[in-house]
Order: structure tokens, then sequence, then C-alpha cells
């Protein structure tokens, strides 16, 4: 049993278009989880970003750790959790997979590594219900995986050095629930075709370094059709922005965020996102990213700079 120590998640981005519960990226922004032993239980949250979030033991991260201990039939002792996050809550940029990476991680440390990191992304691939968001968290890069019924096979691919990704965050927020709520129940043979074959090709794309084929490869008809109307001037995102310098467009996640993934200068990209927004009535911020290669990182040194 160890006493104390802390963990930092990035964030991530999920479906690239076409790799729908499939396929996840990492960037460098971070949830940072202190996580210690203590008399009493108590959630510490820091920043405007984890506002309205519970400081009680419903605390996600919290009951990450009650799973931990229960899952290697161990007492858990009284947790004094602290967090502070860089990431938008509920925007589709993975803030809910880094807090349960973040809590697995953190009191899998704690109770001396009982679990390997691949049954850490198990567990964390059943509670999310797909492994693309908690893979990149948990490992870093991009992380393609397909879920089975005991084990989580996933290939990590690393990014070339010059790939960045530019996101426009509207000012709203949209819940997975909602996002996935739109969906139909049964797709035609055409879309399935069409789905199978370019999330291949993205796959392949990312895998090879040959992002010329993006802006094709991110084409999707599984989702982001159906959720156009939740976040207006999306479909203008994905139609124009490859004319303003992305390689590939595409809804991060279930949304609201829209993101592109790119090489070079930005600044007629995020131009081109905050106006199309703003003619729809929509005020956003833009997010320059880089992609984190590393994933979740363990520390005994606690930053006290929270």
């Amino acid at each position: 049993m160890r006493w104390r120590v802390q963990v930092r998640v990035p964030a991530s981005t999920a479906n690239l278009g076409p790799g729908f519960d499939t396929i996840g990226m990492a960037f460098q922004l971070y949830t940072t989880i202190r996580m210690r032993v203590a008399d009493e239980p108590q959630v510490i949250l820091y920043g405007e970003e984890l506002q309205g979030l519970p400081t009680d033991t419903s605390n996600l991260v919290y009951r990450m750790a009650e799973l931990i201990f229960a899952k290697a039939n161990m007492e858990m002792p009284a947790l004094c959790i602290e967090m502070k996050s860089e990431v938008p809550l509920t925007r589709g940029l993975g803030s809910s997979a880094a807090a349960i990476i973040g809590g697995l991680v953190a009191a899998n440390y704690l109770a001396g590594d009982p679990f390997t990191k691949e049954e850490i992304f198990f567990m964390a691939t059943e509670l999310e219900g797909h492994p693309d968001n908690v893979g990149a968290s948990l490992f870093g890069g991009i992380v393609i995986a397909v879920m089975e019924k005991e084990r989580v096979p996933y290939i990590k691919v690393l990014p070339q050095p010059d790939l960045k990704a530019l996101a426009v965050i509207p000012n709203f927020m949209l819940s997975t629930e909602k996002a996935r709520g739109v969906l139909p129940e049964a797709y035609s043979r055409k879309d399935a075709v069409h789905s199978v074959s370019h999330a291949s090709l993205l796959a392949a794309a990312l895998a090879t370094g040959q992002y010329e084929m993006l802006a094709d490869a991110m084409k999707d008809r599984l989702h982001q059709p159906y959720r156009m109307d939740l976040v207006p001037g999306m479909a203008t995102l994905l139609e124009e922005s490859h004319h303003y310098g992305a390689l590939g467009t595409a809804l991060s996640g279930a949304g609201p965020t829209v993101i592109s993934l790119l090489k070079g200068d930005e600044e007629k990209l995020t131009r081109f996102f905050v106006d199309t927004l703003l003619e729809h009535g929509i005020t956003a911020q833009t997010m320059s990213l880089t992609p984190d290669c590393v994933g979740v990182q363990i520390s005994e040194e606690i930053d006290n700079s929270f």
C-alpha cells in the first residue's frame, strides 16, 4: 500500500469522423489528480472547469478508486482527492475519460499495482462503453481499438511531429446522451460500406503518416449527419475547412467541439471557425492542440501549484 500519488492525464478527441467508438487521439491538455490516504474522505476541486462537480464520494474519480480497491479485494482507506483540469467539461474533449483513467490509475498505484495497464484499459472501456477516449488518455498518441468480451485489442500510433490540431469549442454544453439519442438504430448497406471503407482509410493514413488522405478519410455517415442540427454551422465547418488549411475536420467525440488536423499556420482556419459559428449566432473559443504521445503520467512528487 502506498500513501500518495499524482497523475496527469491528457485530454482526447474521439472518432475523427468514421472511426466511431474506435479511434482516439491524445493532446497536451491535462487533468491533474492528487490522491492520498487521509483520515476522512475529501474531494477538493480547483479552477473554473470543474465547477459544479460533486465534492463528496459520489465524485467520479473517487468512485473509480472504490472500484479498484473492490476489484482487488482490498479494504479501501479514506482518500483525499484534489483535482484541477484544463479540459472543458462536456465539450467533446474527453473530460470524463480523463477522470476515469486518472481515478483508476491513481488508485491502482496506491493499492500496489494489482492491475496491469491492459486490465485498467478493459475496466475503463466497460465503464465508458467504448475504448476511444480512455485508450488515448491511458496510452497517449493515436489509439485504434476494438471491444471484445474480455479484452480490448488496440494499436498505438505515434503522430508525425509536425501534426497538430485546432479545436473550435462552442460556448454551450452537449451531453453525450443527447448526442447519441439522435442516432438511428439501423443503417443501410451503402452507409455501412462507406463507414468500413473510410474508417479503414483513416486508420491507414494515420498509421503511415499519409495525411493528405485525411480530407477524404475523415468523411462519415454513421453519426455526424445526424448531429448536424445539434451544432449550428457544423456542416459548413466540415465541408469547407480544407480551403483554409485543414487536412481533415470532424466533430470531436459527441461534440459540440469541432476539430481539424493540420500542419503549418492556423490563422486562416481559426478565423473561418469563429466567423462561421458567429454567422449561426454561436460564440466560441479556439484552442491549438499538440498531440500527447505519452499518456497518463504517474509521480510521487506532488505538484503544490494547484
